[in-house]
């Protein structure tokens, strides 16, 4: 079905990407561009604002915030990144108006009352404890806080317990004033509501903002030196990630690295590195690769658990795979065939109505527009077996490996 997305942008810089849908479902957030990188000292705090600016606003008390949208039967949620974080509804159609006024409120209106400060400080040094009695989770923020140590992308998203007992009403409110501001946002939204109605509700109710955006230009961010490190858990698995720094996602390379990471651990049991690991072998129960894009960076993983007497072996396969792809193994019919799969996994993915809403303004947050999926699927037929080689000698150079067991 052919999509048809609507832009557009408010006298004061705020950019409205809008599709026209019909369904019994709609969907409406702001994109920010603030994530963790931009947390400075207070570790943790883009992470904190997203909690706890729930908590309250100068016209609604938090209990009042979150029946909003749940008394219609919608749902109010969040969730924040390296450089992102996502405010967004999930609400029977009908509901735009309510959607699009409560999102202002949140972003124009809170107040992060320190009694409500207290409490969820609480709630988020729980998830923190609970991403730590996970070491399969736990794992990939101690690889990134090593392959990036000493940048502002080396911490943990949630912080830490000290840095959390630290952070105040006052830090928030400092930090939703400096990039909470329109030129750093986009209003997105998936209805069946004309497009002027709904341009109409976000002039009324974001219209107001007129804050300048005080950020400071990015350094450029330079990853540590290879490393190989090993720490004694006392787990009954040993769990291991081996990565490597790449390109951004704005290099027109990303999509070769895109496709030779679903070649080699992606989402399909055929990947090689599952073939090889644990189809033969029955070395691991999980293992997996991983390329997170952003703005001026790019991190490609490969995590797998196993028993300890195997861990070397997998990390030899590991290698092996990588060398293969380095080395020019990968066939013209069997990068073909990597095409078709990868396209209809995008195909797939492309159906989820949430995923698809969320994206659109991801989107146009970091390119400006929506991305079509054709488009999208032309770019990968167009990668070639020497844009694949290229891409396998890069992650075999400077390659870095976690253990923990």
């Amino acid at each position: 079905m052919e999509q048809t997305y609507h832009y557009n942008t408010l006298p004061n810089g705020l950019r409205i990407v809008y599709q026209r849908r019909q369904g019994s479902v709609a969907y409406c957030g702001l994109a920010v561009q603030a994530g963790s990188r931009d947390d400075g000292a207070r570790l943790g705090l883009a992470h904190f604002v997203e909690h706890t600016i729930f908590k309250g606003t100068r016209r609604r008390k938090a209990w009042h915030i979150l029946n909003r949208m749940e008394r219609v039967g919608g749902e109010l949620n969040a969730y924040t990144t390296k450089e992102e974080t996502l405010v967004y509804s999930v609400f029977p159609s009908g509901n735009m108006a309510r959607a699009v006024e409560l999102i202002a409120d949140l972003v124009c209106n809170s107040t992060f009352p320190e009694h409500e400060i207290d409490k969820e400080r609480e709630v988020v040094v729980e998830e923190i404890d609970s991403y730590r009695d996970s070491p399969a989770d736990a794992i990939y923020d101690d690889f990134e806080d090593l392959i990036f140590a000493d940048t502002p992308l080396g911490h943990n998203i949630l912080g830490n317990e000290e840095t959390l007992q630290s952070l105040t009403g006052a830090d928030c409110l400092d930090y939703v004033a400096n990039l909470y501001v329109p030129t750093n946002m986009v209003l997105f939204a998936v209805d069946s509501i004309p497009a002027e109605r709904f341009f109409a509700l976000s002039e009324r109710y974001f219209g107001a903002m007129h804050h300048p955006l005080h950020r400071l230009s990015c350094k450029p961010i330079v990853a540590a030196a290879p490393f190989e490190h090993l720490r004694d858990i006392d787990a009954h698995q040993s769990h291991t990630v081996v990565g490597t720094t790449t390109f951004g996602m704005h290099d027109s390379r990303k999509y070769a690295l895109l496709l030779a990471n679903n070649i080699l651990g992606g989402p399909g049991m055929n990947s090689t590195l599952n073939v090889a690991i644990r189809e033969r072998r029955g070395y691991a129960y999980t293992v997996e690769s991983t390329v997170t894009l952003l703005s001026d960076v790019g991190l490609f993983t490969i995590y797998f658990g196993s028993d300890h007497r195997h861990t070397a072996k997998c990390r030899r396969l590991i290698d092996d795979e990588l060398r293969r792809i380095a080395d020019g193994g990968i066939t013209e019919r069997a990068l073909n065939a990597a095409k078709k799969q990868y396209i209809g996994q995008l195909i797939v993915s492309s159906e989820s109505s949430e995923n698809r809403a969320l994206s659109l303004g991801k989107e146009v947050l970091n390119f400006g527009t929506t991305l079509n999926v054709e488009a999208v699927a032309n770019r990968i037929r167009a990668v070639s077996v020497d844009d694949i080689r290229a891409v396998g000698q890069m992650l075999c150079s400077n390659l870095s490996t976690l253990t923990f067991r």
